[in-house]
């Protein structure tokens, strides 16, 4: 299939990647400067002001809220129309949340913006637009097998003109991140009720509420992701008015589908943008090295892994890019077998470019000078992400099972 773009998304695609190569890519070191000094003195968790002079003027060029379709508050582009732009940003680890665009906020708005109530569209969604504020999204549990969802034990319970909230949570993306003042939460209003995706519900919840308790900072791989980082939270008897409930009891899993559809596109173009950067850092190494007399590029496995990770970025580009046609054109629901194989595509295909573009710079490969073991890390955790990869590849062979039954 030919995926045609209109003279808009061409020109958006232009105009990111020259904001990208002009004003980010510069920039990247002294941001990292920035957050490695307050590291140094014993706090990460900063707001980078590098970060908020780039935002302002990623705001001042237009370029802002690109992912929201069609929600009169962003660009009003469709997946596949943004997907480009997403593996744009994916090249540069910094560039999403220049442009407003990175994960848990866009899921978190496209949530807000499709079931939360005015009132609560006024207080957290418009902040979250302009960029003054970030979110979490507070859904995985340390005692359960989250990979089921229907799994999770925390509880929302009615009392009154209240919900009273309980449970730890973990792996809650953005929540020790000093700008988040908002998270949304995942629990059970219903845990009795025999329909099990008819138990939980989402729920808005303030950070600043009393008994939400930011526990610790998780790490991954070692990398604590500062100053945006994965925090496990303990709600103890946290109240929040009624209203904040997220389209009504019972319609947590309605609420996901809905959130984690684009979610994933965006996650799968992000990864094939870092996949790039690792085929170019590779090309690059290969080129410059000498080993036992010849070019490193010359040599035949270098070669064979180079054309292999061509293909495998390729493979999965033209994936990603069908799935977000599919939801353009047929909706999420259709669409989910191959928004299923894209998970499982993307991340795997990263992870072996990114481990190649390692072995190619030796110990290189493994230091902070190069960028790649964060970039190998961060494609590992994807495959557990939204989902681990056995989830989604339960659910495609169920979908093809079901033709023959």
């Amino acid at each position: 299939m030919a995926f045609q773009f209109s003279e808009r998304a061409r020109e958006l695609q232009r105009r990111v990647k020259h904001f990208i190569d002009t004003e980010i890519v510069p920039q990247e070191a002294a941001y990292k400067e920035e957050v490695d000094a307050a590291r140094r003195a014993g706090n990460a968790f900063i707001v980078p002001q590098t970060m908020e002079r780039l935002k302002a003027k990623a705001k001042e060029a237009g370029l802002w809220n690109l992912f929201l379709p069609e929600s009169g508050h962003g660009a009003g582009l469709s997946n596949l129309e943004y997907a480009p732009l997403c593996e744009l940003m994916g090249r540069v680890p910094i560039a999403s949340e220049v442009f407003n665009c990175s994960a848990p906020d866009t899921g978190n708005m496209e949530t807000l913006v499709r079931y939360a109530s005015p009132a609560i569209q006024a207080t957290w969604l418009e902040p979250l637009l302009a960029g003054e504020i970030r979110s979490a999204f507070a859904m995985t549990e340390p005692d359960v097998a989250s990979s089921d969802a229907t799994n999770i034990t925390a509880s929302i319970v009615r009392d009154g003109d209240e919900y009273v909230i309980n449970g730890r949570k973990w792996f809650t993306s953005g929540a020790a991140d000093p700008r988040c003042k908002v998270m949304i939460f995942m629990g059970k209003t219903d845990p009795d009720n025999p329909e099990r995706h008819r138990q939980q519900s989402m729920i808005v919840v303030p950070i600043d509420t009393p008994g939400v308790t930011i526990v610790r900072d998780m790490h991954v791989f070692g990398y604590d992701d500062a100053p945006h980082g994965h925090a496990e939270v303990l709600f103890e008897n946290v109240r929040v008015p009624l209203d904040h409930i997220l389209l009504g009891e019972g319609r947590g899993f309605e609420i996901a589908q809905g959130r984690l559809g684009p979610g994933r596109i965006h996650h799968c173009m992000r990864l094939i943008g870092r996949a790039e950067m690792a085929l170019e850092a590779m090309c690059r190494r290969t080129l410059e090295r000498v080993a036992f007399g010849r070019k490193v590029a010359d040599q035949g496995v270098w070669r064979e892994r180079i054309a292999e990770s061509r293909i495998l970025i390729d493979q999965a580009r033209l994936m990603v890019l069908n799935a977000a046609h599919m939801m353009d054109t047929v909706g999420n629901k259709v669409a989910a077998r191959e928004i299923a194989m894209i998970k499982v595509i993307a991340p795997n295909m990263a992870c072996k470019v990114i481990d190649w573009a390692i072995q190619a710079h030796g110990g290189a490969g493994v230091s902070q000078d190069f960028g790649l073991a964060q970039a190998y890390a961060s494609a590992r955790s994807l495959r557990l992400a939204d989902g681990p990869d056995e989830v989604h590849r339960n659910a495609i062979a169920k979908l093809e099972l079901a033709q023959y039954r």
